[in-house]
């Protein structure tokens, strides 16, 4: 079921869950699984994406930080600067290795800098 677009700025978690995300040529390479939001601040630091897998079995998860999401009205999605095989070289992690990703643990973060400061992304080291 398609989310009805709106004019709102502001959207629930709820609704941005199953969004699709597409690379810049408009090709859907997976959707918003869900997101991580840092509990101090209130921010949302990450996008989790999934593709691939089979009906979201064996899936990865690839934690996209936020600000290298564009959404886009006209089609009702997100726009990230990468084209899937990008995406696929991106750090990701198994739903179960996901546990300890907001724990303080710097090796997460620098990994996805690392890789996402090429798209714009700047560095968000918390407390």
């Amino acid at each position: 079921m398609a989310n009805k677009p709106t004019e709102h700025l502001l959207i629930t978690a709820s609704r941005v869950e199953g969004t699709p995300v597409f690379n810049t040529k408009g090709e859907r390479i997976g959707h918003v699984e869900d997101l991580s939001i840092d509990k101090l601040s209130g921010q949302v630091r990450y996008a989790l994406i999934s593709f691939g897998g089979f009906l979201g079995v064996a899936a990865r998860i690839h934690p996209v930080p936020w600000a290298v999401l564009d959404y886009e009205p006209g089609i009702e999605g997100y726009v990230v600067p990468l084209s899937r095989e990008e995406l696929e070289k991106a750090p990701s992690y198994a739903k179960d290795e996901l546990e300890g990703f907001g724990d303080g643990d710097k090796i997460y973060r620098e990994s996805l800098f690392s890789y996402y400061g090429q798209y714009g992304a700047m560095p968000y080291w918390g407390l």
